[in-house]
C-alpha cells in the first residue's frame, strides 16, 4: 500500500486495487472530461501496467437516441448552444 498524508498530516495506507478501481471506472463516468480520462489511462499505464481496451461492439438502439436528444432539447439545464447543436444533429441523423 501506498502511504499518503490527509490535511492533519496523519498518514494513511491507500490500496492500490482501490485506486486502480477508482481511475477504471473514470474512462466509464459520462460526466468525467476527456482531460481527466486521458489521465486516467496514462495513470493505469504508468502505475499499474494496465491497458484499458476499447469495447467495440456495443450499439445503440437509434429511437433512445433520438428520445434522449429531444428529451435535452427540453431540458432547462442544457445550455442554448447544445440545444442548438441538438437539433442539428436531429435533422442530419434522423
Amino acid at each position: 500500500m501506498l502511504p499518503i498524508r490527509s490535511k492533519k498530516n496523519h498518514k494513511k495506507m491507500v490500496n492500490p486495487d482501490n485506486v486502480a478501481a477508482g481511475l477504471k471506472a473514470t474512462l466509464n463516468n459520462p460526466n468525467v472530461s476527456d482531460e481527466a480520462k486521458e489521465h486516467a489511462v496514462q495513470r493505469l499505464e504508468s502505475e499499474f501496467n494496465l491497458v484499458p481496451v476499447q469495447e467495440s461492439g456495443h450499439t445503440k438502439d437509434p429511437d433512445k437516441v433520438k428520445q434522449g436528444m429531444k428529451a435535452a432539447i427540453h431540458n432547462p439545464n442544457v445550455s442554448e448552444g447544445k440545444k442548438e447543436e441538438l437539433r442539428h444533429k436531429l435533422e442530419d441523423q434522423f
